[in-house]
């Protein structure tokens, strides 16, 4: 599919669409929230197929195993030719466990709860 072997970490995590800027991707490497089989990615580090990128974002590690190279940004039709998501269940699941979490959910600007409104939340929750 492509001519180039290697490529830098920063310029593909921007190509395959991870990241919507190349500095964002940039940011993200210098302050070690990228890696490569494992290891810290400074943003020069090159990436060759068949490496695993783990890319942090809180609260979970999303993993990618890149299966091309490409220098140039792509459409999103074309990422899944160049990386597959191999991100673990386990991580899935911590993220949904924190979407979850709170089922008390306000819209913004209402404010804090009504006395009425926090003895029904209460009693939802069983505290009372």
């Amino acid at each position: 599919m492509s001519e180039i072997d290697k490529i830098r970490v920063d310029k593909w995590l921007w190509a395959v669409r991870i990241f919507k800027t190349r500095s964002q991707a940039a940011e993200a490497c210098k302050k070690r929230h990228v890696f490569i089989n494992g290891e810290i990615a400074k943003p020069s580090r090159e990436v060759q197929e068949g490496d695993i990128v783990g890319v942090k974002r809180a609260p979970i590690t999303y993993e990618y195993k890149v299966l091309a190279i490409s220098g140039k940004r792509m459409g999103a039709k074309l990422t899944p030719d160049f990386v597959k998501d191999v991100t673990p269940q386990e991580q899935l699941d911590l993220l949904e466990a924190t979407k979850t979490r709170g089922f008390e959910y306000r819209d913004r600007g209402l404010g804090r709860p009504t006395k009425q409104e926090r003895r029904m939340i209460e009693k939802l929750k069983g505290l009372k």
